[in-house]
């Protein structure tokens, strides 16, 4: 099939546009993706935090820790 002149200008604008919208979707993408980084590294952070306390807490007490058995099945903190 034989483009005219315009139509081939047209298809490529059409080009040039796409892969520029593309490129800022592969951008926001990647901003989105460091947010999440960033919300996990928190949550880790706050979960290790907690289970320190809670650890401290069972040695206080003289208790079992519950969560150390769930450590020796492989589930992950």
């Amino acid at each position: 099939m034989i483009l005219t002149d315009d139509q081939q200008k047209h298809y490529q604008n059409v080009l040039a546009f796409e892969k520029t919208q593309i490129e800022d979707f592969d951008l926001q993408i990647e901003e989105e993706l460091a947010k999440v980084k960033d919300r996990l590294a928190e949550l880790q952070a706050g979960k290790k935090a907690a289970r320190q306390m809670y650890d401290a807490a069972c040695v206080r007490l003289g208790i079992p820790n519950d969560l150390e058995e769930q450590d020796d099945d492989g589930a992950e903190l």
